[in-house]
């Protein structure tokens, strides 16, 4: 595995300048590749260290956005879909946090593009999405970038404490009203 890391170390540094736009179309290409977010940042942290891994995942991060803001009308099947897993999930009348969103992107088994999928619908405008973008990517860059190599030395009880953390945190900084259409609470019984 360290001759693997070793030689990626090398092929970047020998990239130069291109390195960093490489690095960042690999986190534009990553989800067609099936690679998690976090393996990424991870990988930025070890190659560009703390700072630029984190400027870099960032960016390669707000593309990703960017382009699921682009593209998710124009795929109808892919909206219904996330819509219904939103739906399961969260519940139908629940609209996830700002706050939420962050920390559940930390969470590595919750889908990237679902959370897009929640802040597009929390959002009312272009500008509004990718500021929340900015501000729910940059927890998932830096934390792993920072903490990558700590993480992989984790004893499985030391993870379940960071998720149940984790799930708390999403608790705390649920949004308080919940909204219930007028049809569907006074629905007749059939």
């Amino acid at each position: 595995m360290n001759d693997e890391w070793s030689m990626l170390v090398i092929l970047i540094e020998a990239g130069g300048v291109f390195a960093p736009a490489a690095f960042i179309l690999f986190h534009v290409l990553r989800q067609f590749l099936f690679i998690p977010v976090a393996v990424v940042c991870i990988a930025g942290g070890i190659i560009f260290g703390t700072i630029w891994g984190t400027i870099f995942s960032l960016i390669g991060l707000m593309f990703n956005s960017l382009f699921f803001y682009l593209f998710i009308n124009k795929m109808p099947k892919t909206y219904q879909k996330l819509s219904t897993i939103k739906k399961r999930w969260f519940g139908e009348y629940r609209n996830l946090t700002v706050g939420q969103i962050a920390v559940l992107r930390l969470i590595p088994f919750v889908h990237y593009h679902l959370l897009n999928f929640c802040l597009i619908e929390r959002t009312k405008s272009f500008k509004e999405y990718m500021r929340g973008s900015c501000v729910t990517n940059f927890p998932l860059a830096f934390f792993y970038t920072v903490f990558g190599e700590f993480i992989s030395r984790f004893t499985p009880s030391m993870i379940i404490v960071v998720l149940f953390a984790l799930s708390v945190l999403v608790y705390i900084l649920r949004e308080k009203v919940a909204v219930i259409k007028w049809g569907e609470f006074f629905k007749a019984e059939a």
